[in-house]
Order: C-alpha cells, then sequence, then structure tokens
C-alpha cells in the first residue's frame, strides 16, 4: 500500500530534439561551459505528470516552466504568469506575452488549461494528484490571455501548489508517448541527449525571456549545456568534484566533509526534511495516554537523539514543512517537552505504570511495551538512533522492541496491520495543507491518519486556516502545528542537511528544483 504520505516523502520533485523537430533559432546553444551536475539515480520516466522523485524533478526543472515561481526565502515571484488574482478557492493568472515551446509552438492559457485537465484525469493516475496538487483543481482558459485554476472547496494554498506543476507544450502536449525519455517545454533548456543511467544532456535555448522575475539566457556567463551525470556513490561525486570532472554535486552524507573548506569548493548547508516520530494512540496502546507519551519523551534528550540520527551535521527544526516555507516561522521551540528523568519516572508512576521486580513497568498486569518501527533506508544512523530512543526508554522502565523494516514493508505494517507503538515517520511535505490527511481525519486503513490523532485544536485552526488565501492563514497554520507539539502528538527531532558543493560555477537549487538562469560559469576549466 502506497499512502499519500509516502508519496508526498518520495515526491518533496520532454522531448528530445529529434522528437521535438530540429533545434531552431529559439532552441540551440549559444556558446559558453558544459555545466555538469551530479544526480543520485536516472530520472526515469520524464512525463511531469508521473514524477515520484526528486530526482526526477530535479531534472525536468531545467526544461519546464512553471506559471510561478518561489524564492529561496519564500517569496513568489512570477514564471509563466506576469500577474496573479487570488480567492480563498481560485488564482487567476495573467499569462505573459511571447512564450513559446522549445519546438516554437505558443504557450497560451489553452495550455495551461489542457495540462490541468490531464494532471487530474482519473485516467492519468498521476502521483502528484491529491498530494502536491489539489483534489478536484479544474482551469478555465479566456481569449484574454488568462487562466483560472479553481477548487470545490477552499484551498489555502492554491497559488504556492502550482510550483511542482511543470506546463508541457508543442508536441509532448499531443502525443504524451513522447515524453517517455525526451522533454518539450518552454524552459531555458531543452534535452538535446540522454544516455540512461550514464547522463543526460540539456541545451541552453536563445531567446528566452520569462525566466523568474522576467529572468533571461543572454548573459555569456550561462552555460551553453547543462550536463547531468547519474553517480549513485556520494564517494564517486566527491572523487569527480576534487579531480575537476564535476562542476556541483550535493552530499547528504561523511562525504561532505571532504569537499569543504577546500580551495576553490564553494559550500553552503541546507536544510534537508525533518525526521519525527509518532505514537500511536489508538486505543490499547501506551500513547492513547498522554501522561505517557509526555512521559516518554521526558525521558529522551532530543537534541542527543538529533545528532546521532545525522551523525552530527542536523540542525534544530523550526516546523513540519520542508523549507523554503509558504509560512515562515518557528512552531517548535518552547512546544517539546524538556529532557527530565526523574520527572519522567514520577510522571509514569502518576499515570498507574510502576516498576517490577524486573525493572520493567506494570499496569494491571500489562507490561509497558514499546514497539518501535523504522526505515532500514535510514542506514547506521537512524539505527543508531533507534538503539538510543529504546535505552533511554528501557531506563524508564519500558519493554522496547525494536523493528527494522524496507521501503517496500513499511506501508504495509504502518497502515494496515499497525501493530506498532512508535513510528519514526519523515513526513516530507511542501504545504501545511498536505499534512491534514495523515494528522486528522479517518485513521488509517479507511483514512491517512496513520497514528490515530485526534486533536480538536488543530482540526479546528486548520478547518479556520485552510478558508483563508496563503499568508492571510499563516498565524493559524503556525498555531495549529504547535498544538500538535504541545499534546505530544508528534515529535520533530531534527532536520537533515544537504551540502551543496561547487566548482568554477554558480547556482541556485531550492526544494529540488534548479533555478536554471541562475546558473553561472566562473573560471575555465583545467
Amino acid at each position: 500500500m502506497k499512502t499519500a504520505r509516502a508519496v508526498a516523502a518520495c515526491l518533496a520533485a520532454s522531448l528530445l530534439a529529434a522528437g521535438c523537430g530540429s533545434v531552431d533559432g529559439q532552441a540551440g546553444s549559444t556558446g559558453g561551459d558544459a555545466f555538469s551536475f551530479a544526480i543520485k539515480s536516472d530520472p526515469g520516466l520524464l512525463d511531469p505528470a508521473q514524477v515520484q522523485n526528486t530526482t526526477t524533478y530535479t531534472a525536468l526543472s531545467l526544461a519546464y516552466d512553471t506559471l510561478v515561481n518561489v524564492e529561496a526565502d519564500g517569496r513568489i515571484v512570477s514564471g509563466l504568469a506576469e500577474k496573479w488574482h487570488v480567492t480563498p478557492s481560485s488564482v487567476t493568472f495573467t499569462l505573459r506575452r511571447g512564450v513559446t515551446c522549445a519546438d516554437g509552438s505558443p504557450v497560451t492559457a489553452d495550455t495551461i488549461a489542457a495540462n490541468v485537465a490531464h494532471i487530474t484525469d482519473p485516467a492519468t493516475k498521476s502521483p502528484a494528484y491529491g498530494v502536491l496538487v489539489p483534489e478536484g483543481l479544474t482551469a478555465k482558459a479566456d481569449a484574454a490571455g488568462t487562466v483560472t485554476l479553481s477548487t470545490p472547496e477552499p484551498f489555502a494554498f492554491i497559488l504556492q501548489s502550482t510550483r511542482y506543476l511543470f506546463m508541457v507544450c508543442g508536441a509532448g502536449l499531443k502525443d504524451r508517448s513522447l515524453l517517455k525519455s525526451g522533454t518539450s517545454g518552454s524552459g531555458p533548456f531543452q534535452l538535446t541527449s540522454a544516455e540512461p543511467n550514464q547522463s543526460y544532456t540539456f541545451t541552453r535555448r536563445k531567446n528566452y525571456a520569462w525566466g523568474p522575475g522576467g529572468a533571461t539566457t543572454s548573459d555569456p556567463a550561462m552555460p551553453g549545456s547543462v550536463v547531468l551525470k547519474v553517480v549513485g556513490s556520494e564517494s564517486t561525486a566527491a572523487n569527480l568534484l576534487l579531480s575537476d570532472q564535476l562542476n556541483a554535486a550535493q552530499f547528504a552524507g561523511p562525504d561532505r566533509a571532504r569537499v569543504t573548506d577546500i580551495p576553490g569548493i564553494t559550500t553552503t548547508v541546507q536544510p534537508n526534511g525533518t525526521q519525527e516520530f509518532f505514537f500511536h494512540q489508538g486505543q490499547g496502546h501506551p500513547g492513547h495516554d498522554p501522561a505517557v507519551r509526555k512521559a516518554l519523551l521526558q525521558a529522551v534528550d532530543l537534541h542527543a537523539l538529533g545528532q546521532i540520527a545525522t551523525a552530527g551535521t542536523g540542525q534544530r527544526p523550526t516546523g513540519l514543512v520542508t523549507q523554503p516555507r509558504p509560512c515562515p516561522g518557528d512552531t517548535v521551540t518552547g512546544h517539546l517537552p524538556v529532557f527530565d528523568p526523574r520527572a519522567a519516572e514520577d510522571a509514569l508512576d502518576a499515570a498507574g505504570w510502576h516498576r517490577s521486580g524486573n525493572g520493567i513497568r506494570t499496569k494491571d498486569g500489562k507490561k509497558l511495551t514499546i514497539r518501535m518501527i523504522y526505515g532500514t533506508s535510514g542506514g547506521e544512523t537512524m539505527e543508531a538512533a533507534a538503539e538510543y530512543l529504546a535505552d533511554a526508554w528501557k531506563k524508564a522502565g519500558a519493554d522496547v522492541r525494536l523493528r527494522a523494516l524496507s521501503d517496500a514493508a513499511y506501508g504495509e505494517v504502518e497502515a494496515i496491520t499497525q501493530d506498532w507503538d512508535v513510528d519514526w515517520a519523515p513526513l516530507g511535505v511542501t504545504l501545511p495543507t498536505q499534512l491534514l490527511g495523515t494528522l486528522s481525519g479517518p485513521f488509517t486503513p479507511e483514512g491517512g491518519n496513520f497514528a490515530h490523532l485526534t486533536n480538536r485544536r488543530y482540526e479546528d485552526l486548520t478547518a479556520a486556516a485552510s478558508k483563508l488565501p496563503g499568508p492571510a492563514g499563516c498565524a493559524k497554520w503556525a498555531r495549529s502545528e504547535s498544538a500538535l507539539l504541545d499534546s505530544d502528538d508528534l515529535i520533530p527531532v531534527v532536520d537533515k542537511t544537504l551540502t551543496t558543493a561547487a566548482h568554477n560555477a554558480t547556482f541556485r537549487l531550492t526544494a529540488g528544483l534548479f533555478d536554471p538562469t541562475s546558473i553561472r560559469m566562473t573560471g575555465a576549466e583545467e
């Protein structure tokens, strides 16, 4: 079973020149060096409506435009649309004039409407529909060059949700089979060579002038092409970067140290998703009792746990949504229990859980058993974090049983059999609205509320916030997140980080998406 949580966690993401016609005056290299960037896996199917992983989104962001763009600080700036008007359940975009597809065909309001109709068509079975793209979304175009996107009910972030809606145009809009291994977009680059599991080359288009805030491809420092090299090992990527065979790569593991503080290589560190865990609050589970939840958290040094889970590279979490967030601010600080093992002991005693002769706490003849599940894909650091939690809870008198699960088995145990009490489950969402089906509503297996949460304050605040467009509801969204933490419904432990290293180039890559017009070559390759 693939839950919406799993799809959203995997996502937070084009015609070859031969298939889209020859590369004419609208699409072609203007000279300049090639910019090479390491990607960790093959992008696979290149149809924007079928994207299921970040690598594919990264690749497609070079060749496709969206209606608006998001800056690193979360600000919305222009894309295909030069201006927009937002209501609680709609957004009307006025499109730029003169935008063309890579094959020279125009991009119009009808183009936008056709993309929305395709991705929301049940027959398409798009992984993004209902997760990144709101359910019930419709689009209506008019001859004046505007297009209105609407939802049946108020949807607070209808504008922001278009950030991952890549607009297919030209031949690919008429024949989606062309998108299996090619691009058909209006973006600043066009896929001109694809060698699966090896490399993908995107060539710069001439006369492109509708990037973020009106950015163009006219700067001679822009590369003539971008080459995405498939490099599965971070160690290999570091070797290639250090030997001048790559311009840039990203590192989540220990190899980041090899490329940090090296002359000629610049590095930046960004948050890369929050690590959190949940207590199952269904009847018969220890987490059903709020006093037990709080006591178990008081028994854990969450800062130390976070450093173990990230091998010392993590940052203190400040919210449940990945950055850049539509609602800035800190919803975490001051809303988590303070590490106090003595208070944890007292609280468990007061809740009726008393130590027996072997040190394990019991109540009414039942042991305080905590069954924790976590993913094997988290590697050695995740295993160490689970063991740290187990040790802290054993010291508090719990019988802790750890269970590592593969990605394939996780959904079945988490949502169907539900034989767990604690679930280390990173959410990985880009909008607060994407949390609603996971943190409220029907319980699994009928719904997506896998931890069986019932937080009335969260539900009331999100219901009110959902009726307000974008920033107008941010105060309520922030209070709703804090309400979850005040009730110990979920526990954000740490933000993982990602180090981006660059050599002889500068660029912006935000939330897995390139700002292609920001790429600049800054020095000659040796």
